[in-house]
């Protein structure tokens, strides 16, 4: 019969915390058992005594008529797997495992809760990327106010270099716009390459700022009316406007940060801006009207439509009428006023005061104002798209 060892406390290494529960000087209990079955293997026995320290052994040994069918069943396993008794591998099968342990980390790159809520807040107020609001931050040390110039000073870079790459690729799409304040109105057209990025909510503030932008523009000119002006901005005009209250940088800097966003290419292509002393009207449509509640008084479309009338006095369906002639002007595009005295035309008439009327074919838009009590003077057409530049209407 082969024994076990007995000079070495196997106990101990099976497992630091294992000790024999037999008193200090005497034989471990296995090697007790050996002598007194000595029919029995020296591996099982040494699965017994692992059994007994573990606490996990019957009260008798294996192969007893009282007990170690539990025992035995276990060295039978053991023995089919070629496990060592003797070594770590039967200790780590037989003894308790270690309670798991849960652990947090709360190191550096965890973001305390006062950071969160700065990068929650810039993350709002800006509309850039978690990452790069995260970046913004480090680099700015937690400053909001740095981080946000931090991130447009970067997202204007990307944009420049992305509008360099997409120049030169067709811009048929777009939006004209439509701003009016006080006895200014403005109309202003900006393309891009497709209708999915016109109705993007970003487009459509990019159009907003190139329309306060020619608003402001207009207010600037000190001029002493005594009769209505009119003017036009063509694309490297508008691109040098300021770009309005609480913007810093010009219009081409705020084209590049959307053509950077939505990655079509994009053109401020013109403006026109109509500014009345009293005793004039400017009538106003738009159509193919696109409503967005965070535009305030922004009227969005693909054409749109300015037309000047001379009143001697207030009507009180002046914004009806004014509404009318700019459908007239959309619908059937006239090159040119007129005069009353002009003969009536046909469908291929450009004056406009002689055209057959857009919404009575049986009368011209001369006959149709005549009697309202206002006299046409001017207009302006934009067509979302069209080749040629707006002209002025003679």
């Amino acid at each position: 019969m082969s024994v076990p060892r007995s000079d070495g406390d196997l106990g101990a290494r099976l497992h630091p915390e294992t000790r024999w529960v037999s008193s200090p000087g005497s034989p471990p209990p296995w090697s007790q058992a050996a002598s007194a079955w000595p029919d029995l293997s020296g591996p099982m026995w040494v699965l017994w005594g692992v059994l007994l320290e573990a606490g996990l052994g019957p009260s008798s040994p294996p192969g007893s008529p009282t007990g170690g069918s539990r025992a035995l069943s276990l060295c039978k396993y053991f023995e089919r797997q070629n496990v060592d008794f003797r070594g770590k591998k039967a200790a780590s099968l037989l003894l308790p495992a270690a309670p798991l342990r849960r652990t947090f980390h709360v190191g550096p790159c965890c973001p305390s809760s006062s950071g969160k809520e700065l990068l929650m807040k810039l993350r709002r107020k800006t509309g850039y990327s978690f990452v790069n609001c995260k970046k913004a931050l480090e680099t700015c040390g937690g400053d909001l106010k740095q981080a946000e110039v931090w991130l447009h000073k970067q997202a204007q870079k990307e944009g420049w270099s992305k509008a360099a790459k997409l120049h030169g690729r067709k811009t048929k799409e777009g939006l004209i716009g439509l701003l009016q304040e006080g006895n200014i109105s403005v109309l202003v057209e900006v393309n891009c390459e497709t209708d999915f990025v016109s109705r993007n909510l970003k487009f459509q503030q990019l159009v907003q700022q190139v329309a306060v932008g020619t608003l402001l523009h207009c207010q600037s000119l000190k001029d002493q009316l005594s009769t209505h002006s009119k003017g036009f901005l063509n694309s490297s005009e508008l691109s040098g406007l300021q770009a309005g209250p609480n913007k810093e940088g010009f219009l081409k800097d705020h084209l590049a940060l959307a053509i950077g966003k939505l990655g079509e290419n994009m053109i401020l292509k013109r403006a026109a801006w109509v500014k009345v002393p009293s005793g004039f009207y400017v009538g106003s449509y738009v159509h193919g009207t696109m409503h967005s509640p965070s535009l305030h008084n922004l009227v969005l479309g693909k054409y749109g439509a300015l037309v000047i009338c001379e009143t001697s006095e207030q009507s009180t369906n002046l914004k009806d009428l004014g509404r009318r002639l700019g459908q007239h002007v959309v619908g059937m595009a006239p090159l040119s006023v007129g005069s009353l005295d002009d003969e009536p035309g046909g469908e291929g008439e450009t004056k406009m005061l002689s055209q057959p009327y857009l919404l009575d074919p049986s009368i011209t838009l001369g006959q149709y104002v005549q009697p309202q009590g206002v006299s046409v003077v001017d207009f302006v057409r934009f067509e979302c798209g069209e080749d040629e530049e707006a002209t002025e209407a003679v």
